[in-house]
């Protein structure tokens, strides 16, 4: 394993320095290249801030793993719902060709499958409830040593895209468990810190199920390292984003942001869910931490296009369609306000949401705010069209 020490300083003091504020020319105009430069600082920001979460969940996982206490168990599942809250922010940099799930040969294939990918069959991984077979943890004999090429070999095997076995939702399930709870009953997955115990614990395989939380952990930061150098100054994408065409850049920035808003949030991740009325659908299914996901990934796509991030506040799409057409950006921010609240209203936990289906009053708010995200979506593409971006083309 990394020196924890090392990984958590490594970046530490640059987004601190790097960024300024929007430098404008004196009339106030902005220019696309300083909405193109603004949207890599905020990347690259965002990303290490990402990171770094991930390394402190790496470091409670240690020390549950070490000592594997009910509190330190509590502590690694609260530093897990941490990480999520920075890499949630994320997903608007999804979809744009950029360096997490990029498939330009030019660069080196983007590691989005091994960090986020759901959802996943847990009975893969470890036992589950009523199951004949129960995953690599409970399987020396197919695996006999638990390693990261293990893991990553393993991992959309066959090309089964439910064969999940590393990312956040992989140590998820390693942390909550099945959530076998009614919707109701607004639990999460409860699976024990007895389940780490080599001695006296209430699972087999203690040691193995510890050492594959481990490695999953170790992954994630190293997969999102990855990300962090090609986002940073002088990073191969970066670099080469920065090298674009302006208006090349700026459709790559709508296409993230656009097809998160449109598609990817509003139809996998509710409307899926929603329809099926199954819990399983749902994308932290484990620790009922959906609500956050989808709160999360809207601010991601507002953080992108008004060029906002921490302390980060520059040059943006927003300043650019503003001064292109007043109408579009008025109704663009409306949207963004309306679909802010309808998110806000979707009961929690999602799966309760979810429970009664889609002619229910709140699994009707969850499609209510779907079709609100959509809409902001074609108000997005309709404010790139003013400033001379055609998205899907």
């Amino acid at each position: 394993m990394k020196n924890i020490h090392t990984k958590l300083a490594l970046f530490a003091f640059g987004a601190i320095t790097l960024f300024a504020c929007n430098n404008n020319d004196n009339d106030n105009t902005v220019t696309k290249k300083q909405v193109i430069e603004n949207y890599a600082n905020i990347a690259f920001a965002n990303y290490q801030k990402a990171y770094n979460d991930a390394v402190l969940l790496e470091t409670a996982i240690t020390t549950f793993t070490t000592t594997p206490t009910d509190a330190n168990f509590t502590a690694a599942k609260t530093a897990w719902k941490t990480s999520r809250e920075s890499y949630g922010t994320t997903e608007g940099f999804r979809f744009a060709n950029g360096p997490i799930d990029n498939e330009d040969p030019k660069f080196a294939e983007g590691p989005e499958g091994f960090v986020n990918s759901w959802p996943l069959d847990e009975n893969f991984i470890d036992y589950t409830d009523g199951a004949s077979t129960s995953g690599i943890i409970n399987d020396p004999a197919g695996f006999p040593s638990i390693t990261k090429d293990v893991l990553v070999g393993e991992n959309g095997k066959g090309d089964n895209e439910k064969y999940v076995t590393v990312g956040y939702h992989a140590i998820e399930f390693l942390l909550w468990g099945q959530d076998l709870t009614l919707p109701s009953a607004n639990k999460p997955g409860q699976r024990p810190y007895t389940d780490y115990l080599t001695t006296g614990g209430t699972a087999a395989n203690q040691a193995r199920r510890a050492t594959y939380l481990k490695v999953c952990a170790d992954l994630l930061t190293d997969h999102l390292l990855e990300v962090v150098n090609q986002w940073k100054v002088g990073g191969t994408y970066r670099t080469a984003f920065l090298a674009l065409k302006e208006d090349e850049a700026i459709k790559n920035i709508y296409l993230g942001i656009t097809t998160l808003v449109s598609a990817e949030l509003p139809e996998e991740r509710m409307e899926v869910a929603v329809e099926n009325a199954d819990q399983e659908d749902e994308h932290s299914c484990f620790s009922d931490n959906t609500h956050r996901d989808i709160a999360l990934n809207l601010q991601s796509v507002i953080n992108i296009y008004q060029g906002k991030y921490g302390s980060i506040d520059g040059a943006s799409l927003e300043d650019l369609v503003k001064q292109a057409n007043a109408e579009f950006y008025t109704a663009t921010n409306t949207s963004i306000t309306s679909a802010t609240a309808k998110v806000t209203t979707i009961l929690t936990p999602f799966d309760l949401a979810i429970s009664g289906g889609e002619s229910s009053v709140e699994g009707k708010k969850v499609l209510a705010a779907a079709t609100e995200l959509k809409t902001l979506g074609a108000n997005l593409l309709a404010g790139a069209t003013k400033i001379g971006i055609i998205v899907n083309s």
